[in-house]
């Protein structure tokens, strides 16, 4: 890569990682995305990123009954965080974060949205199988 060029200004870049249905996928995913990010030259999202994933995969885990998968793509500046489940159901609204501070449960998406710029939701049908994409954006600014 010349001199010049910053790695978070190199070409897009996208990795899925497919995952099964067991909360030990979550520290896998975790993990592997810090190592992403680090030879990408993105260490700077790093923690933010890592929590940010942890409750994607986590809800996709905890919720559905089948396979889930980590979305991770870099694009012009924007990290966009996902997760893939086979449940079509959209996910619960986030909640106030200010109500949640002593809850154990139920805070992952107002965190997303705390501290993400930007989240999201889609149904998703390929060939027969259904289920659903929950996205955040981390600008990098």
């Amino acid at each position: 890569m010349p001199e010049s060029q910053s790695p978070d200004s190199a070409a897009p870049w996208e990795y899925t990682l497919y995952i099964p249905n067991d909360l030990r996928a979550v520290t896998v995913c975790r993990r592997t995305l810090r190592l992403i990010l680090t030879m990408h030259g993105l260490i700077r999202l790093v923690d933010t990123a890592e929590l940010l994933a942890t409750e994607l995969v986590s809800n996709a885990v905890r919720h559905t009954k089948g396979p889930a998968a980590l979305r991770v793509r870099w694009t012009a500046g924007v990290l966009r965080i996902g997760a893939w489940d086979a449940d079509p159901e959209p996910p619960e609204p986030p909640g106030r974060a200010e109500a949640l501070v002593d809850a154990e449960e139920g805070r992952g998406l107002a965190l997303v949205r705390a501290c993400a710029d930007v989240w999201g939701w889609q149904p998703l049908a390929r060939g027969g199988n259904r289920g659903k994409y929950v996205w955040c954006d981390l600008v990098a600014a």
